[in-house]
């Protein structure tokens, strides 16, 4: 595309959504380049050869109670509903996850659970949810006992193995969003809206992007096609001088050559499994806890049905990001603190240098968002630059 008035970097949920509503609504012309082989980031699935839609990053799971995401994905695609369900392995059986009072009655007597209801109920109410560290606070000390149980068998070692920390290292706050749950709910998600795109989250990104106005390349880097001059605030791509507006959905020290360093992630190792058998494992997702080293299998026949006399299963092991190691270089989880915190903020300092470039998403915002969450930042976002770019 010659002199696109919008280049986008990046086609995840963030780059997208920001380039369909730029090519649709503000009818400009939109470059939108996508280092990876394929469109859709992380949400990226496939069908195999057994005809079933395996993600390639894991499971994606779509919950929104924002009417006007909703509104807006469904221009794009139909809908399976789907209400995700998590089992957890802890001692020796499969038990609801998040803990509630099915849970509970899974793992103590008739008499104590009878006990244990029986408190929580007088002290927090039907359809609470309470933080484990409510619990280990409590006077009452069987509430305690039990905030300590879930603790021991549910949390730590799944945190240790998801963050690679020592127990010790834990931050209360991340403890104290651990609920037990008063009730016998098992979905994992309470969103209005639960569903899963029906022909697939790749095929909702194409439609996304099929657009006369856009124009996608794949397998391009788009940072070594620009040239940002920090004396001046200019742009420039492919060596000539870029006036419209840049969007940029990736990593910002990458973008600045990390000039201040690093910032960290957790990474996932992920091993996929071919079993010919109906299913694998009696929910979508099981976590493991405890003794092995992946946190928990996903099963993808559970989420979209396919008719096939085999199934495919996905571990997960997590790691840390190595950007240079093809194992690990994909980032997912950012690592949150005060030292990162800090670098990430400088970096956004250097983005302001820079008027007509805008940065957005999960790896540019150095946060961690659900789908609609990404969506809907997506869409406020071209709110407000769609008057800038007009002027």
């Amino acid at each position: 595309m010659i002199n696109p008035d919008v280049i986008v970097i990046g086609a995840g949920f963030s780059g997208a959504v920001i380039a369909e509503r730029f090519a649709t609504v503000a009818n400009k012309k939109v470059l939108v380049l996508e280092q990876r082989e394929h469109i859709a980031g992380n949400c990226y699935d496939y069908k195999n050869e057994d005809g079933i839609l395996v993600h390639r990053y894991g499971p994606h799971l779509f919950h929104t109670n924002k009417q006007h995401v909703w509104d807006y994905l469904s221009q794009f695609t139909d809908w399976h509903c789907y209400e995700h369900k998590v089992l957890s392995r802890v001692d020796n059986q499969l038990v609801p996850l998040p803990f509630n009072l099915n849970t509970l009655d899974c793992l103590y007597s008739v008499e104590d659970a009878r006990k244990l209801k029986a408190l929580l109920f007088e002290n927090y109410g039907e359809g609470q949810k309470v933080p484990i560290l409510t619990l280990k606070n409590s006077s009452e000390p069987l509430l305690r006992q039990l905030g300590q149980t879930v603790y021991d068998k549910f949390f730590v070692n799944y945190t240790v193995k998801q963050w690679g920390c020592a127990p010790e290292d834990i931050s209360p706050e991340v403890t104290a969003r651990v609920p037990v749950v008063i009730s016998r709910d098992n979905r994992y998600f309470h969103d209005f809206f639960q569903a899963i795109p029906a022909q697939g989250y790749s095929e909702l990104f194409k439609r996304m992007l099929a657009h006369s106005n856009i124009e996608l390349v794949l397998n391009c880097d788009g940072t070594q096609r620009l040239s940002l001059n920090r004396d001046t605030g200019k742009i420039y791509f492919d060596g000539r001088r870029f006036d419209g507006q840049l969007v940029y959905t990736g990593m910002l020290d990458g973008l600045f050559s990390y000039t201040h360093g690093e910032l960290p992630y957790r990474s996932l190792k992920f091993v996929y499994e071919r079993h010919k058998k109906a299913f694998y494992q009696p929910a979508t997702t099981v976590n493991y806890p405890n003794e092995e080293a992946f946190t928990r299998i996903t099963e993808f026949k559970h989420i979209l049905p396919a008719e096939s006399d085999y199934t495919v299963i996905v571990k997960e092991y997590p790691q840390n990001f190595v950007r240079h190691d093809p194992e690990r270089d994909i980032p997912y989880y950012p690592i949150f603190n005060q030292k990162n915190t800090k670098s990430h903020d400088i970096y956004q300092g250097l983005v302001r240098q820079f008027p007509n470039m805008t940065v957005l998403g999960r790896l540019a915002d150095y946060k961690y968002y659900n789908m609609d969450d990404a969506v809907d930042n997506a869409l406020k976002c071209f709110d407000r630059l769609n008057g800038a770019v007009d002027d």
